[in-house]
């Protein structure tokens, strides 16, 4: 997984974001994401890119009785051990890419906004299939392949400024997008939806959910957050190990 948020800039942009300062409540998807999660009391989990670690948190406030957070940003890590109040909650420096070199076992693997930075999605499910117990489950989010598709990730305008439309192209191309976010380059990789649900099927996982989450009426004053229904920027699967 890229290293982006241990740019420095990139770093500080990130945390003003509403996600970074209010967590889970400033997060757009996480009303209908937290609806699809099973019920955590005693479960062991597996964050991947756990950032400040607020799905962590959440876990262990909900009766999990062990959390293991892992990213590969320095930055993150820093943030997430310091808010860290939790005994049975542990955070450590692991690259997605790497999960075969662990061998602890988990009812529920979770990953938020991170497996897009991931090149080999296929290695990683496969992995993740091993790490989890008979009937555990896998739940992630990722940028929606509509949104990653064409690239730039950037609504066309109008000449006046207004938004014209979102592009769509290159959708079966699944190569590497180089975005731009916050002034800074990005590497993302596109994968189709039907790519993401046959991985999932391929390496013996049962779907049991795919929600394209929609912002919640409490934060549609936020400005630009009802431009939100012209296009998916985000999709949530959830999927449960033979």
């Amino acid at each position: 997984m890229s290293n982006i948020y241990d740019n420095e800039k990139f770093f500080d942009e990130y945390s003003k974001m509403n996600r970074s300062k209010y967590g889970l409540n400033g997060a757009g998807e996480w009303e209908q994401l937290k609806k699809i999660l099973p019920n955590l009391k005693n479960k062991t989990m597996l964050d991947l890119g756990s950032g400040y670690g607020w799905h962590s948190f959440y876990a262990a406030e909900n009766g999990a009785n062990s959390v293991l957070g892992i990213d590969s940003s320095d930055k993150m890590l820093a943030i997430a051990k310091q808010k860290n109040k939790f005994n049975n909650v542990e955070f450590k420096k692991i690259d997605i890419n790497n999960l075969n070199s662990m061998n602890a076992k988990f009812d529920l693997v979770f990953s938020s906004l991170a497996l897009h930075y991931v090149e080999d999605f296929e290695k990683v499910v496969a992995n993740v299939q091993t790490l989890l117990n008979p009937n555990g489950e896998f739940i992630f989010s990722v940028e929606h392949p509509i949104f990653t598709s064409e690239g730039t990730e950037q609504w066309t305008l109008n000449e006046d400024g207004s938004i014209k439309n979102f592009p769509v192209d290159r959708y079966f191309d699944e190569s590497v997008r180089e975005t731009n976010f916050w002034e800074t380059p990005v590497i993302k990789y596109h994968r189709t939806l039907e790519t993401y649900i046959e991985t999932l099927i391929k390496n013996g996982f049962i779907i049991q959910h795919l929600v394209e989450p929609t912002p919640p009426d409490s934060m549609l004053d936020i400005p630009g957050m009802k431009d939100e229904f012209r296009r998916p920027m985000m999709m949530i699967l959830s999927a449960r190990k033979l």
